[in-house]
């Protein structure tokens, strides 16, 4: 019975002594994108990055890397008020592009020949800005009033985060890889204000990343 239980678990998990070789380097890059509505629609969160990475394995299972990249995350809200005959719509629409970059520590454990998961240790650093625009149209029976106003200021983003994920290696060249969520902390700070620090904790499906990585197999 414990020689069939033993069987099935290497079946099932597919354990095998592969092993990415000390002195691989590999390329790679990451998209992600993600939109969240809530409110009937009218609070909209949009985020995208791309993030391409180059690694090299200072050790059996065991990488360095750096990514150098773009994310921008971009939040619009409307609101319609009615007052007497006159009514107003206005829209506030927050845009965050930055310029990416993220060294990092990835270290594998093999599931199979071609199967292994990860967890990744990385210090993104982010440079960007803030992007703030405001308008709002009032219609009162033939008359239409506009109005619009638009701000922007500098901030840098500085965290530590932790990334489970899965590789799969297609052949001995490629793999692609896929992470799911992110366990970490950054530190958040506008060119004119105080600093804030945050915290992410969780699988979150809608921050599900996938990339395709070149592996320059000995």
């Amino acid at each position: 019975m414990k020689k069939i239980l033993l069987a099935g678990a290497v079946a099932l998990f597919g354990l095998s002594n592969a092993q990415i070789a000390k002195g691989t380097t590999y390329l790679s890059g990451s998209v992600g994108y993600s939109q969240v509505e809530t409110n009937n629609g009218n609070l909209k969160t949009e985020n995208f990055n791309v993030l391409p990475t180059v690694g090299y394995f200072v050790n059996t299972n065991l990488a360095i890397g750096l990514g150098v990249g773009y994310q921008t995350e971009k939040t619009t809200a409307t609101t319609t008020t009615t007052i007497g005959n006159a009514t107003t719509v206005s829209e506030n629409v927050v845009k965050q592009p930055a310029f990416v970059v993220a060294p990092f520590v990835r270290k594998y454990w093999t599931l199979s020949d071609k199967l292994y998961i990860f967890g990744q240790l990385a210090v993104p650093m982010q440079f960007g800005k803030t992007e703030t625009e405001t308008s709002s149209v009032t219609t009162a029976g033939n008359t239409t009033i506009s109005n619009s106003t638009s701000t922007e200021a500098k901030y840098t983003q500085i965290g530590v985060t932790v990334k489970p994920g899965l590789d799969y290696f297609l052949n001995k060249n490629w793999s692609i890889e896929a992470t799911i969520g992110e366990f970490g902390y950054n530190n958040y700070k506008p060119k004119d204000g105080d600093a804030t620090n945050n915290y992410n904790f969780g699988l979150n499906l809608s921050s599900v990343t996938f990339g395709v990585k070149y592996v320059f197999a000995k």
